[in-house]
């Protein structure tokens, strides 16, 4: 880096327009016209912050370029990836903060790319909304391909995941309410957003999470191998691995669903729900999208309210995952009010006091049992004296009935209770599927054994959450239970359990 004289130095920035003639001569008048070395020079222009760090090196080091985009002066370089740099910049008139980001000479030259970042640009500065960081202007000419956009003060999501490590339940989910809030705004205009990642969500100083980057490293999805394994983009890899893996098409929204609950997954875990691996051509195992391991394995204290969104989101039968973003906010919503200790409607009586009874919880939620029962008598017996004390109860008599409704709303209810009086080894085979199906083995759920089923017992496969009763017992016996399983909410992963 060349060591240059005051004189030498002022004219480098008068011919690059980075200082005008006046702020010079205002500098110099300012400072009595006294001699100064080179040095001495540069240090005032910092101290005045008339040049930055990263604006001094450059000159120092004799670049000529790079210093402005259009209206807007370069600051600072804030990041830099594979596709594009981003930097720090000020209107040259109204000194408006802006992020620029400027697509990589490597790709300038190749027409595909640029018409994309050109096109795609164009197309989401129409996405107006709090959780999207607005894009200002789009210019491509000659070389030169850029995007100005709202510069936010704070951090992305990875630099926060490397410090912090894990987020605490309430602030995950709120920060997932607000990605799935842009996601379905873009949605409903039609338009993806292909690149979810922690690096493209944004964290302001006020705690809102914006999405930034929709579509601009897309990736055809009828790639082979070798192409893919040498896309610029990780995460490009990552969809089409997804994509192909569950034979949905390029374009698919539930990919990004997916995407998000790999997020959500990470920041209560602490870890990624994908297998991390350098290997590009690894990234697109189906195993590596099947074999996610359940979030109560890997993180036993994260709530099953949000458990089950997560759960939900990852499928990787993509039938079975959210089909819209509006489905993931309305179960976000739910675990958030859950977490907040909200109350409902529900749970309050006519004069607006919270209600009480052994069916809501401390915080006033009135607590939903889904009663899975085929004989008429028993269900308005069990209806009629779990609501009297409080509870919010569902019933009904098909047991595979009840299974689907918690794969299509993990938040359908708290506990399922199963009867075999009538329904038989039905009531018993959906226990112990209860288990085993991602969607409820968290679930609490309740066995009741009939007085002539009291031999099944042997049959069941219990656990701290999932428990087998056998008849005779009282209500207040069932109650007890319910009340247990429901407060304690364990994972079934962890080991042991019996019936009481």
């Amino acid at each position: 880096m060349a060591k240059l004289s005051a004189e030498q130095l002022t004219q480098r920035v008068l011919d690059l327009n980075l200082l005008s003639d006046s702020q010079l001569r205002d500098l110099w008048a300012d400072n009595g016209r006294r001699h100064l070395s080179g040095e001495q020079f540069q240090q005032l222009l910092l101290r005045r912050e008339l040049l930055t760090n990263y604006q001094l090196e450059r000159v120092l080091a004799g670049q000529r370029t790079g210093f402005f985009y259009g209206d807007y002066k370069v600051l600072y370089l804030v990041g830099t990836g594979t596709f594009a740099r981003v930097f720090r910049a000020a209107h040259r008139r109204s000194d408006r903060l802006a992020a620029v980001k400027v697509l990589r000479r490597r790709w300038s030259d190749d027409a595909e790319q640029t018409d994309r970042f050109y096109r795609e640009g164009k197309l989401c500065s129409q996405l107006k909304h709090p959780n999207i960081v607005p894009i200002y202007e789009v210019h491509s000419q000659g070389t030169t391909h850029f995007i100005v956009m709202e510069f936010v003060e704070g951090r992305n999501l990875r630099d926060f995941v490397k410090i912090r490590k894990s987020f605490e339940p309430t602030e995950a989910t709120r920060l997932m309410l607000g990605v799935a809030s842009g996601l379905d705004y873009a949605f409903q205009r039609g338009i993806s957003h292909r690149d979810i990642k922690m690096s493209n969500v944004l964290v302001s100083s006020r705690g809102q999470a914006k999405l930034v980057d929709f579509g601009l490293a897309g990736a055809d999805g009828q790639l082979s191998d070798e192409a893919l394994a040498k896309l610029a983009n990780p995460r490009t890899i990552d969809y089409a691995g997804l994509e192909r893996a569950t034979g949905v098409r390029k374009d698919d929204l539930r990919s990004d669903i997916f995407f998000v609950g790999c997020m959500y997954y990470h920041l209560l875990a602490g870890r990624p729900a994908l297998v991390e691996t350098r290997d590009r051509v690894q990234r697109l195992s189906k195993t590596r999208f099947q074999d996610i391991p359940p979030i109560g394995d890997i993180a036993p204290s994260v709530p099953l309210c949000a458990a089950r969104v997560v759960n939900k989101a990852i499928e990787f039968n993509p039938a079975r995952r959210y089909q819209t973003p509006a489905q993931m906010i309305a179960d976000l919503k739910n675990a958030a009010n859950r977490l907040k200790g909200m109350t409902t409607s529900a749970s309050h009586r006519a004069d607006g006091k919270p209600a009480r009874g052994e069916g809501v919880d401390q915080d006033g939620r009135a607590r939903t049992v889904m009663i899975v029962e085929a004989d008429p008598k028993r269900q308005d017996l069990l209806r009629d004296q779990l609501k009297r004390r409080g509870y919010r109860v569902l019933v009904t008599a098909d047991p595979q009935r009840a299974i689907r409704r918690f794969a299509d709303d993990p938040l359908v209810a708290d506990l399922i209770l199963f009867s075999t009086g009538a329904l038989g080894g039905s009531a018993l085979d959906a226990f112990n599927h209860c288990g085993n199906s991602r969607t409820t083995k968290d679930v609490p759920v309740v066995l009741l054994l009939d007085e002539h089923h009291r031999a099944w017992q042997s049959q069941t496969r219990p656990a701290p959450h999932r428990v087998v009763l056998a008849m005779p017992i009282t209500l207040r016996h069932l109650r007890e239970v319910l009340v247990r399983l429901m407060a304690a909410e364990v994972p079934s992963s962890e080991p042991g359990g019996s019936a009481p």
